[in-house]
């Protein structure tokens, strides 16, 4: 293994916000840079009303020196003649609904004297500021209107009253004892921790105001503990039913979601999937409210397991599964106004396109071919609205074309950021890798890349594992950004990665580690057979599994002169802190099978440390626990390989904070600079 001094940062930065004037750098020379990534407006998803009279999309901007972001609604002619801002600056705003009549606005906002995020009504039919509905402790999320009233979802004290969840919060703010407990599972998620005394449920309250009802709570049933959103219920059109998530077993450990089906205003709910152990979720009525469409997965314990298409007569009970033909993960779906098909935007060969559903027979079309496009929003006259990326421009708001797959743009936002900047070149390529079997690979070069010349390479490997890095615009790992100092990077979609069938994504299960190296060093190979790179400057580096998999290589024979490696899985062991186990559910705890996890560890290759590395981790990342990086970073030390370690006590399992990733992005580069020369030569 070769011993240079480049150590690859990918994915972290240092918390300290004063850093940021001494690093930043003039947007003023024509680059992707960090500085101009924390420019641009980042669009979520849009949504149009019913009658198809309104667009709305919520518009995020941020503030460097003040290190936080503000969210405005924005409103959207349907042609993309106009724009403008409905909500005022310096709010955060989030998860705009319409009225069934189109002529109110609901959306989350904390404004004034608000501890919580509370629901706010807007009339979009004259003129008016936005009115608070609801004063809930402890806040509300996951919102819906349907009929006369707005659904949502709050966590509460399930023993208490308003008055009461509110004196308890407040005492709970009060007490200086930081102490906490829990007696079962799960106890974290991601980057927050879950008392163990409340419980998220489903709310409702009249739209024209009044008193909040529950909905699920005399149910005995609450929603998934670890995290829940708009997407695990829904009310059938007639607010007659509720179909909800929760866990259809007492094992919390390792919890089945099933679906719960029950009538609104009754205690007792039916477990409609209770036949099926693995998760079955996104519960959606039809608009006709005869038919439950929501999505099932077969095998408990592997999270990438194909998601089909089931369809519930509401009536007879009923099932059918439309699309278990179909080698691909149905998500993000919604119902056609006839109540006879979908609109889907599902992950298909490392691209996000649209699909039609038929509802009948559950064959499939392609609406689009390029690029990704987010969750669709329909009105009843068939109007397609979505946002839309690349590797070249973040989100846009666009209307879709359901027959050909043709886009009309509708926003404009960031164009006037972009218009100098040069933001070099892609493609996807395929190349032979473990077994001789194709893999696809994007390309990223650099801008004015000379064929004639050769670069240097920066191998990123993805997380996940199942995660296909698709053709979206990425904040957090910019390859752009990355080949615009002057390299060539690359994002290889290797054994594991999903979008590419059942079969490809579980083929690494429960052997982590070999296929997906072999794929990496091929791909590695493809580059090094190019006349365009030079093989005396490559790196290499990823974040979460594909920490992980750096780290395996860390211990192996490979050609990368430094290694980068964010909040990765270093010890299958010490792993069982995690918020989310992912092996023992499905092939056994450590305990019972040594054998694979002995194979699988990347600790076990710690004789062989010998090249440069970062190592980066986060304090608040319950995903992949803090002490993974610090247990890294110590053995590197130990065995006297040039190694440093960034610690970040205010960033979970992603770099989150505008300083932080500004100083990490060139800090990156200031180490590319310095070890691995840039550009060609």
């Amino acid at each position: 293994m070769k011993k240079v001094g480049l150590l690859l940062l990918c994915i972290i930065l240092m918390p300290l916000a004063p850093v940021y004037a001494e690093q930043a750098k003039p947007v003023d020379d024509k680059r992707l840079s960090v500085e101009l990534l924390w420019q641009l407006n980042r669009i979520a998803s849009p949504t149009i009303s019913s009658n198809g009279e309104f667009i709305i999309a919520p518009v995020t901007q941020y503030d460097v020196p003040e290190d936080k972001g503000a969210t405005q609604l924005w409103l959207f002619a349907k042609d993309g003649s106009s724009q403008r801002p409905l909500t005022a600056k310096g709010l955060r705003v989030s998860e705009p609904v319409f009225s069934p009549d189109s002529k109110v606005l609901a959306f989350v906002s904390k404004r004034d004297e608000d501890e919580d995020g509370q629901i706010y009504l807007l009339p979009m039919d004259r003129a008016g500021e936005a009115q608070r509905l609801t004063d809930v402790p402890g806040g509300v999320k996951g919102v819906k209107w349907v009929g006369e009233h707005v659904y949502f979802i709050s966590r509460v004290f399930p023993d208490k009253t308003w008055p009461e969840m509110a004196e308890q919060l407040t005492a709970n703010k009060k007490d200086k004892v930081s102490a906490r407990q829990w007696n079962a599972l799960p106890y974290s998620s991601f980057d927050h921790w879950i008392e163990e005394d409340r419980q998220a449920h489903v709310f409702r309250i009249p739209a024209k105001g009044g008193e909040v009802e529950a909905v699920t709570q005399a149910m005995n049933k609450q929603l998934p503990r670890s995290s829940q959103s708009a997407a695990n219920y829904d009310i059938s059109p007639d607010e007659r039913f509720i179909a909800f998530n929760s866990n259809g077993w007492d094992n919390r450990v390792d919890p089945k979601i099933d679906i719960f089906l029950a009538k609104i205003g009754s205690d007792k709910a039916e477990n409609v999937t209770a036949k099926n152990n693995a998760p079955d979720t996104n519960p959606t009525f039809s608009p006709d409210g005869k038919t439950l469409a929501f999505t099932r997965q077969l095998i408990h314990g592997f999270y990438a397991d194909t998601a089909n298409l089931i369809l519930l007569d509401v009536k007879k009970r009923t099932e059918r599964n439309i699309t278990a033909d179909w080698d691909r993960s149905v998500a993000r779906f919604s119902w056609t106004a006839d109540s006879k098909g979908f609109y889907a935007a599902i992950d298909d060969a490392a691209t996000r396109r649209i699909f039609h559903i038929n509802g009948k027979n559950g064959k499939v079309r392609a609406i689009t071919q390029q690029t990704n496009f987010g969750r669709l929003s329909i009105a009843k006259d068939g109007t397609l609205i979505a946002s839309n990326d690349s590797f070249l421009y973040p989100a846009r708001v666009v209307k879709i074309n359901p027959k050909n797959g043709k886009t009309t743009r509708l926003d404009s936002f960031n164009d006037d950021i972009l218009a100098d900047v040069d933001m070099g070149t892609y493609e996807s390529v395929t190349y032979k890798g473990y077994n001789d079997q194709d893999i696809q690979m994007w390309v990223h070069y650099p801008p004015g890349f000379d064929s004639s010349k050769k670069y240097p390479l920066m191998m990123l490997i993805h997380g996940g594992p199942h995660s296909a890095i698709s053709d979206g615009f990425h904040f957090r790992w910019n390859a752009q950004t990355f080949a615009s100092w002057g390299y060539v990077t690359a994002w290889p979609n290797f054994h594991g990665s999903n979008s590419f069938g059942q079969e490809f994504a579980d083929s690494i299960n429960p052997d982590w580690k070999n296929k997906s190296l072999e794929d990496v060093f091929k791909a590695t190979q493809w580059f090094t057979e190019k006349e365009w790179i030079d093989d005396e400057r490559l790196v290499a580096g990823g974040a979460s599994y594909g920490g992980y998999l750096t780290s395996i290589i860390l211990g192996q024979e490979h050609p990368f002169n430094a290694l980068f490696i964010h909040a990765a899985v270093y010890n299958m062991y010490s792993q069982m802190a995690a918020d989310f186990s992912v092996h023992s559910t499905r092939f056994g705890n450590y305990w019972d099978k040594p054998e694979l996890y002995n194979a699988i560890s990347p600790h076990y290759g710690a004789k062989n440390f010998n090249t440069p590395t970062l190592v980066v981790h986060g304090q608040l990342d319950y995903r992949v626990p803090v002490g993974q990086g610090f247990e890294l970073f110590r053995t590197l030390q130990t065995r006297g390989v040039e190694s440093r370690m960034i610690y970040f006590p205010d960033e979970n399992h992603w770099i989150m904070k505008p300083n932080n990733s500004i100083y990490w992005y060139n800090q990156v580069e200031d180490w590319m600079t310095k070890f691995a020369e840039p550009g060609g030569k």
